[in-house]
């Protein structure tokens, strides 16, 4: 699309110079007044081409020959850039929304539930909690300011055993429908939600080899927590802009997406 938008420019800035270069030649070759010349430009390089005004003069003649030559490209050119820019533009948004819809079913099915474990494993919830709190009233400057927060954030996490245990056989629950977002093509569009995805993938199949957690070693407990502590460090970005997209486009998934946030008092989906 950038590309696309740089196309446009260039073609829309030389278009411009042409009409202009013609409106001089016009004007100084055939004595037309400046409207005479820009009509006649216009009408040119838009193979309009009316005939009510004409050059007279062979250099006016050889003027028009070489307008057109310059001109007539440069506008359709323009037009199919235009064309092109606005169909590319309503891909862009269908492919937004597509994996805007995979991102929602990711945080019903699994991403909820791991940011509703975080208050459990870890130690700076609190700060977390006043950053992430979201609430109807936010606005983009909100959303923001958290996201800055929680870059300086740092994700101290004490899992136990127990703990562990309990992801592991939730992540396998899960495992057929990550496979199924993971094999979404319109995943690919956004490579930070993609590596989100990808990190909880490399969690479960780190936990899915072990068959008894409680035996596992300190070293591989302290392993599993880096694993999991890359996970949560793209969740919470991720789903900060999953808050935001809701609240733009669908104001009644964002109000329940906000009574169950794990941040706000007294989380539930119940309208009180």
């Amino acid at each position: 699309m950038h590309t696309i938008i740089v196309r446009l420019r260039l073609l829309l800035a030389a278009l411009g110079i042409i009409v202009a270069a013609g409106t001089g030649a016009f004007m100084y070759i055939e004595g037309w007044s400046f409207v005479d010349a820009v009509y006649f430009s216009v009408v040119t390089v838009a193979t309009v081409g009316y005939g009510d005004v004409h050059p007279v003069t062979m250099a006016g003649k050889v003027a028009t020959i070489v307008l057109i030559i310059a001109g007539v490209g440069t506008f359709l050119g323009f037009v199919a850039t235009s064309t092109e820019a606005l169909f590319a533009k309503r891909q862009a948004k269908t492919r937004t929304q597509n994996m805007n819809m995979i991102a929602g079913l990711y945080y019903s099915e699994i991403g909820n539930q791991l940011l509703a474990n975080v208050a459990r494993i870890s130690r700076s919830f609190e700060s977390m909690k006043q950053g992430c709190a979201v609430t109807g009233d936010w606005t983009a400057r909100d959303f923001a300011a958290a996201q800055r927060a929680l870059r300086k954030t740092e994700f101290d996490l004490t899992v136990s055993r127990g703990q562990l245990h309990e992801l592991r056989h939730f992540l396998i629950e899960k495992g057929d429908l990550l496979l199924r977002l993971f094999e979404n093509p319109s995943l690919h569009e956004k490579e930070t939600f993609t590596e989100l995805l990808r990190a909880t993938l490399h969690l479960r199949e780190e936990l899915l080899h072990r068959e008894d957690i409680y035996s596992i070693p300190d070293t591989d407990l302290i392993h599993l927590t880096g694993d999991i502590q890359r996970v949560y460090a793209s969740l919470f970005t991720e789903w900060l802009e999953y808050m935001q997209h809701l609240k733009l486009y669908y104001p009644y998934l964002f109000s329940l997406a906000v009574r169950i946030c794990p941040f706000n008092p007294d989380p539930s989906a119940i309208v009180q």
